[in-house]
């Protein structure tokens, strides 16, 4: 019979690749992004934390400070604005904080409608955060990167670009896009040592279904009940593995899902009261 181990090593037992480094973080108000701050931050890192919303954005960067021995820097910035994105850029190059990690984080889903009856305004909101903002954000950082010959670009994208599902059409093609962008930088930086990867998670509690349903929370909370969802720190515990991962080893793809979800349609949810 196999044996195992009493207990796995501490997380402080493994070697810590991350400590140092200055890891910029898109969406980081809430959910992943907010999380992976946090996550980075324990680890030792300089974090740029990227977000629309500053209250929370100083709210978690000051909270940091107070428990963390890490250097949090905060900028207020939305990723479908182009020039704010390149603004941003030159920022933090006059500042010597050009990120050795980009998490191209930020996404959202909006409305859950059949295609043919869907809301185009939701339908630009999301490519242009999903898809142009991971461009634009790609486009301005990774250059410094391929200069250094050193970096790591991490998509967050989701199982919606594996497999789509009805309703949800659009969202699913902007996380296709993210599939295809992310499988295409991999390519284009064939040669360098900057690596490429994806983190694919699938149902995760957060903000995201009440944004999808434009804050109708009592329909938000259906879509996570009879089973245990993901949580935001096991996704942000992923990237953190694809991170600090040996410099030779790329984690390219890595796909998460809660236990009782095994496909976008097929999850086992136990009776109510049970």
């Amino acid at each position: 019979m196999p044996t195992f181990p009493d207990s796995l090593p501490a997380i402080s037992d493994i070697m810590n690749r991350i400590e140092g480094r200055t890891v910029l973080v898109t969406g980081a108000t809430a959910g992943i992004g907010e999380a992976c701050g946090r996550r980075f931050a324990r680890e030792g890192a300089r974090v740029l934390l990227v977000g629309r919303r500053t209250e929370r954005l100083d709210a978690l960067a000051t909270e940091l400070a107070d428990t963390d021995a890490a250097e949090v820097h905060t900028f207020a910035v939305d990723v479908r604005d182009r020039g704010a994105v390149e603004a941003l850029r030159d920022d933090v190059a006059a500042r010597d904080l050009l990120p050795d990690v980009l998490v191209n984080n930020a996404g959202k889903a909006l409305g859950l409608e059949l295609l043919h009856e869907g809301d185009p305004d939701d339908w630009d909101e999301m490519i242009d955060t999903n898809v142009k903002g991971l461009l634009y954000f790609t486009r301005a950082f990774v250059p410094a990167m391929v200069e250094r010959d050193f970096g790591h670009v991490v998509n967050i994208g989701s199982t919606a670009g594996r497999w789509s599902y009805p309703k949800g059409a659009v969202y699913a093609g902007t996380k296709f896009s993210v599939k295809a962008i992310t499988e295409g930088l991999n390519m284009d930086l064939v040669g360098t040592k900057v690596r490429v990867s994806s983190v694919d998670p699938g149902l995760v509690e957060t903000e995201f279904s009440e944004v999808r349903f434009h804050g109708d929370r009592a329909r938000a909370r259906t879509v996570y009940q009879g089973y245990e969802p993901l949580r935001a720190e096991d996704v942000a515990d992923a990237v953190h593995y694809v991170v600090n991962a040996p410099p030779h080893v790329d984690v390219f793809n890595l796909t998460l899902l809660p236990t009782a979800q095994r496909h976008s349609m097929v999850v086992h949810r136990e009776e109510s009261g049970s």
